[in-house]
């Protein structure tokens, strides 16, 4: 696509010949011929830095925020990266015209609900695309991502391919980074949804406020909101924005989507939804009370969407567990049960842990660390949330990524040590995972807490191979052998 194209409606000035773009890159090292490098500012490294190694790796023209000393057309623009999005809306066509686009944001719960949601339009007839932290899914392909919502030019190509494939709908997570770095720029939500707000992503945000602020950033691009009314941060996202909006509750008086007759069991979760649409019962088969919550959510946007009750009833009641999220991994022969679950925030492991103490017959055991390079506040709050809703904790290490393990867990023991909670301290999470299991007894469930869906460990700018589910099954065969 010829540059004068690209930039129709972007806010910036083309320096040099209008050239063809084969492609648009903005990681330097997957630079190739005839590329288009867009130079912009993230969290730890400016773009514009890299600019003379992508023209040496064959870069035809630069998007940079002020001209660079290189014999190549430059798109000038005052901010890169919003820039970049519109570009990339115009070079992939348009790709979400037409369709529309929900968007899932919160602290918790965002995997969960885009699943539910999907899982219900699929039933009302949709042919669904999502975007989320384990995977996007364009029709029946699955294409693996690193992060929560990918940057604008990998979102846009995306859905490109939704578009060729027939998606006639798009639900999508909408991490706070995401937002705040302008990866969905450009994107229209029809309706967004909020899950809930608690600490977590300070060492990217600094404060709380910050925190709120992006999250609020995507219901400014919404047309309707679907919120929580059991958060008090709901209206906080809503103040100000004269945004029309459903909200749905456990406890809330004002909620126009109720939960009422909740029973949670070890292997689904039921009630009855009350709403101004009526009555359904719903069946779950995930537990915990926070996916009643996911439920009520997903039902609300869909409800909005102007799916049925009994479409929603059925999508709940097929929709299949999501990848280290509440899973339950084999155990045969053993007397005792493990789950796998994503839960790295307070928040989370919070939830997690008192869901499976509603069902857990003997004790349950958490294995569990803190991620390095993160916010180091909530480490010794994570520790006093384990201990205290465990009944066993072993604490190990996460993804330290830079630091040192052994101090990350020292600050995670600050918190234990404020329980009565026994416990152990074992560094190698492998061995941890071992020791877990070999203490369990029958009708104990063991806890894997932190890395859920992830399969490898980040230490020193490395990811280790590290499947949690293969490690478990390994550990396992290696017990049977030896009894």
């Amino acid at each position: 696509m010829l540059i004068s194209e690209m930039i129709k409606g972007v806010d910036c000035r083309l320096i040099g010949e209008d050239i063809d773009i084969r492609h648009i890159e903005y990681d330097s090292r997957k630079v190739k011929p005839g590329d288009l490098f867009c130079c912009i500012r993230g969290t730890y490294r400016d773009g514009h830095e890299y600019a003379g190694s992508a023209v040496e790796k064959g870069a035809s023209a630069l998007l940079v925020e002020h001209e660079l000393p290189f014999p190549v057309p430059q798109i000038v623009a005052p901010n890169s990266r919003r820039a970049m999005a519109e570009l990339a809306i115009n070079f992939y066509g348009h790709p979400l015209e037409g369709i529309p686009v929900i968007g899932i944001t919160g602290t918790n719960g965002k995997t969960t609900t885009t699943y539910m949601v999907k899982s219900i339009a699929e039933q009302a007839g949709y042919k669904v695309g999502l975007i989320g932290t384990i995977r996007n899914l364009v029709g029946d392909k699955i294409i693996a991502t690193d992060l929560t919502t990918p940057e604008s030019v990998e979102l846009q190509r995306v859905f490109r391919i939704m578009r060729d494939e027939g998606v006639n709908l798009v639900v999508m997570e909408a991490s706070s980074s995401a937002l705040d770095q302008d990866r969905v720029h450009g994107i229209e939500f029809v309706i967004g949804g909020f899950t809930n707000l608690t600490q977590d992503h300070l060492d990217y945000h600094k404060t709380f406020e910050n925190y709120l602020a992006a999250k609020r950033i995507m219901f400014t691009r919404s047309k309707f909101a679907v919120v929580n009314a059991d958060d008090s941060h709901s209206d906080l996202l809503l103040d100000g924005l004269n945004l029309p909006a459903m909200r749905y509750g456990v406890r809330a008086s004002m909620a126009d989507i109720r939960a009422q007759n909740i029973e949670i069991r070890p292997d689904k979760v039921e009630f009855d939804l009350s709403s101004t649409y009526g009555m359904q019962h719903i069946t779950v088969p995930i537990p915990g009370l926070f996916n009643v919550f996911n439920a009520l959510l997903a039902a609300g946007i869909c409800l909005k969407l102007g799916i049925s009750l009994s479409n929603i009833a059925a999508g709940l009641a097929g929709v299949a567990s999501v990848s280290g999220r509440m899973e339950t991994l084999p155990t045969d022969g053993f007397g005792f049960s493990v789950i796998l679950d994503f839960a790295h925030t307070p928040d989370g492991l919070e939830n997690l842990l008192t869901s499976v103490q509603e069902f857990a017959k003997g004790r349950v055991i958490c294995v569990f660390g803190c991620g390095g390079d993160r916010d180091n506040l909530k480490r010794p709050i994570m520790g006093e949330t384990a201990a205290r809703n465990a009944d066993f904790c072993v604490v190990t290490s996460d993804n330290p990524r830079t630091e040192d393990p052994m101090r990350i867990i020292n600050m995670v023991l600050e918190g234990v040590h404020r329980t009565e909670c026994p416990h152990v301290v074992i560094e190698n999470r492998r061995e941890a995972i071992r020791y877990a299991l070999s203490i369990a007894e029958k009708d104990d469930v063991v806890v894997l807490a932190g890395k859920g869906h992830e399969y490898y460990q980040d230490i020193m700018g490395v990811k280790h191979p590290f499947d949690e589910k293969q490690i478990v099954a390994e550990i396992l065969d290696e017990m049977r052998e030896s009894n």
